[in-house]
């Protein structure tokens, strides 16, 4: 495969071939059999495009300064309370019609309708008081047992709301290099051993920007019409992720530096990489709406009901 000429994260042949190889591990495909999952052929075109991959994030997250391993849960805060530019959360809030945050949707569906599964990829990885944190934080995103509770099935729900097909993987034609792109970071990291600082940095880039922008895509479902229960998966995360974001800083990311300190600048690699990586698809957002423009490829264009 050729490499990129532009951004990876804009790579639509590289993040499609990435997200394919990856899906091996999830939930595989139809007529596809399962024993493709660890074919040598497929494990190495994967390495390949790995590379190429790596090369990009570390070109997306260059200017993020490591930090010393004591120093860890202060430095993702730090990285964490950086305003976030463009404002997404904001113009959904105030600006949005229903086809747009529908889009939206569709967009955030290729990732959350497998919410949590590739963190959970660290859990037999970790031992002692780190592990017992992130298994914590992930029994919430399971839903404490309960599966109506799950958020993948909370958001279900939402799309349900505005007319949406909720099977897992729908929209992963219509969406762009970049929706993939932010699917395939966790990807990249939970599938990799020697990743597994860039994983949890990654899930507490996520926890720690959450509360504030769910809170607004919460306004912005109510102001467009969503009951409780179709606002109830950013109602959630508002509460949950307060919580979540001291567990994930302190006692996961802190907590894993000290048992490894060589590992905390790929802590910090996979905070900077998460967060640079969803700014990457505001503007996407943003700048596509501003230009008249749908965010979707192809035939997703049709009316939301």
């Amino acid at each position: 495969m050729p490499a990129p000429t532009g951004p990876a994260w804009k790579d639509e042949d590289l993040q499609l071939a990435l997200w394919c190889c990856y899906e091996l591990h999830y939930r595989g495909f139809d007529e596809v059999d399962d024993g493709w999952e660890w074919h040598p052929a497929i494990v190495g075109f994967r390495g390949s495009l790995e590379r190429q991959w790596l090369a990009g994030l570390r070109g997306m997250a260059d200017g993020v300064a490591g930090a010393a391993a004591h120093e860890v849960p202060r430095a993702l805060a730090g990285l964490a309370s950086h305003p976030r530019q463009p404002d997404l959360s904001g113009y959904l809030a105030r600006t949005a019609g229903r086809s747009e945050f529908a889009e939206y949707v569709i967009h955030r569906s290729v990732y959350q309708l497998k919410e949590a599964d590739p963190h959970s990829f660290g859990i037999p990885r970790l031992a002692g008081s780190v592990k017992a944190a992130l298994v914590e934080i992930q029994a919430d995103e399971y839903g404490g047992g309960k599966p109506e509770r799950m958020h993948a099935e909370l958001f279900r729900a939402t799309m349900r709301w505005l007319g949406l097909n909720d099977e897992y993987g729908h929209y992963v034609p219509v969406v762009p290099a970049v929706t993939l792109a932010v699917s395939n970071l966790m990807s990249l990291f939970a599938l990799n051993r020697r990743w597994l600082g860039a994983l949890l940095g990654h899930l507490a880039a996520l926890e720690m920007t959450s509360t504030w922008p769910n809170r607004r895509y919460s306004a912005a479902a109510r102001r467009l019409g969503a009951d409780e229960r179709a606002r109830r998966y950013f109602d959630e995360h508002v509460e949950a992720d307060a919580v979540h974001e001291q567990i994930a800083a302190h006692e996961l990311c802190g907590g894993y530096a000290a048992q490894r300190p060589d590992a905390a600048d790929d802590v910090m690699f996979g905070a900077a990489s998460c967060l640079a990586l969803d700014d990457a698809l505001a503007d996407h957002f943003l700048s596509s709406w501003r230009a008249g423009q749908p965010s979707l490829r192809l035939a997703a264009r049709q009316p939301v009901t």
